[in-house]
């Protein structure tokens, strides 16, 4: 059979991104182990392996407080806009994660699981790499409220919300296609435009403060 160079180029492709997501498949372990390490020694021995990756029952769920509900949901979103963002499937992800198969990655994407401090060490590897701290510390306020806790004595509970903010701006532009497809011109049209209107509600939002505050 006759293959052509647009099927070649396909399988060249396919081959070449199988053997990326093996190669970060097969790091992603041994970060998650230095990182644990690491993390503990800087925590007076503490052992960070706290927690485990479970798929919740609707019983199961109930016994979580709404606003941990709301938490987990938010933090299973954050990942799926992570992953689409990297143009990855739910199969890719979970072949990159060594998982046996994508029904759990589903499960953490919808907010209905636990996920144990490893796992989460290694989703923020792959999709958090540049700036991981932020990610690192809501998927835990999401998945993980044994190492909640931990963190939140530490001081560290502002992060996810600020984390959550800046989700929620990002989501305005992936929700608008045509913003993408301006020319630089434009865009920068756009986004002055932008810049100023946020400026002035913040300087409404002040006010608003300051005569709430009068009162």
């Amino acid at each position: 059979m006759e293959t052509t160079g647009g099927d070649a180029m396909t399988d060249k492709n396919s081959n070449d991104r199988s053997g990326l997501f093996g190669q970060v498949a097969g790091v992603t372990a041994g970060l998650s182990k230095s990182a644990v390490k690491s993390l503990g020694k800087r925590v007076g021995g503490l052992s960070l392996r706290i927690g485990k990756t479970i798929i919740l029952t609707r019983d199961q769920l109930r016994e979580f407080s709404p606003e941990q509900r709301s938490w987990m949901r938010r933090s299973g979103e954050a990942i799926r806009d992570a992953r689409q963002v990297a143009g990855w499937t739910l199969d890719d992800l979970s072949d990159a994660l060594d998982l046996e198969d994508k029904t759990l990655l589903k499960a953490i994407e919808q907010g209905t699981a636990t996920v144990s401090f490893e796992l989460i060490l290694r989703l923020t590897s792959l999709l958090a790499r540049h700036d991981p701290v932020p990610f690192l510390v809501s998927m835990i306020r999401g998945f993980n409220p044994q190492l909640w806790a931990v963190l939140e004595d530490w001081g560290l509970g502002h992060i996810p919300t600020m984390l959550e903010r800046d989700r929620q701006w990002m989501n305005i532009y992936r929700r608008h296609e045509e913003a993408r497809m301006l020319s630089e011109n434009e865009f920068e049209k756009v986004l002055d435009f932008s810049r100023s209107a946020f400026e002035m509600a913040l300087e409404f939002a002040k006010i608003e403060k300051d005569d709430w505050d009068e009162d």
